[in-house]
């Protein structure tokens, strides 16, 4: 049959042309504007290494837990070493203590005598025995005593509270005489020794 001017449709009969059907499977203009998406298309495409919103998050909460669990880590450490530095300043005044007991209890004997009954030569013998025994113990915790007789004069260990001429220009800048001996404990110095300073005036 002939087809007729006005007769543009399709054929029903005939197949249909995939080249020439914009929604066929193959076809170039599958995806293009306005098409329907595929059925397993809908999910969008994740590029490998790009982080995502998810990712960034868990790493930074890991991140958060590792700061907090160092934190915690450092505050219990802090208050361990200061409570074993106060347990061994205890211990080390403890040792002191016990050194000087000896000292203490002579020196409570002699306190407490009658001083009609005891001379004066005992007494002085007594204090002798608690002064070796107070040095002793102070010397063996670390004390040491600075007695510069004769030495040269060294203002950081030394305060001059006279001054005497020298009988010589060696002399000059020497200890005389000392006043009071100085004590350092552990390097620290506790007192400087108080001296009488030796000046050359030439």
């Amino acid at each position: 049959m002939t087809s007729t001017p006005y007769d543009s449709g399709p054929d029903p009969d005939s197949e249909p042309d995939p080249d020439s059907d914009p929604g066929a499977p193959g076809s170039d203009d599958a995806y293009a504007p306005g098409a329907a998406p595929r059925a397993n298309g809908d999910a969008d495409i994740e590029v490998e290494g790009e982080p995502t919103a998810s990712g960034e998050s868990a790493e930074l909460a890991a991140q958060q837990d590792r700061y907090l669990r160092l934190a915690a880590e450092y505050d219990n450490y802090r208050r361990r070493t200061m409570r074993e530095r106060q347990e061994d300043r205890a211990r080390s005044q403890g040792e002191l203590v016990k050194q000087m007991i000896d000292a203490l209890d002579d020196l409570a004997r002699f306190a407490h005598v009658d001083p009609a009954t005891m001379d004066a030569a005992t007494v002085v013998q007594g204090a002798e025995l608690v002064e070796r025994k107070l040095h002793k113990a102070l010397l063996a915790a670390g004390l040491e005593i600075v007695n510069p007789q004769e030495l040269a004069f060294d203002p950081a260990v030394h305060e001059a509270v006279a001054t005497e001429p020298a009988a010589a220009e060696e002399q000059d800048h020497s200890v005389a005489r000392v006043y009071q001996v100085g004590y350092r404990f552990g390097g620290q110095l506790l007192r400087p020794a108080r001296v009488v300073v030796r000046q050359w005036n030439g």
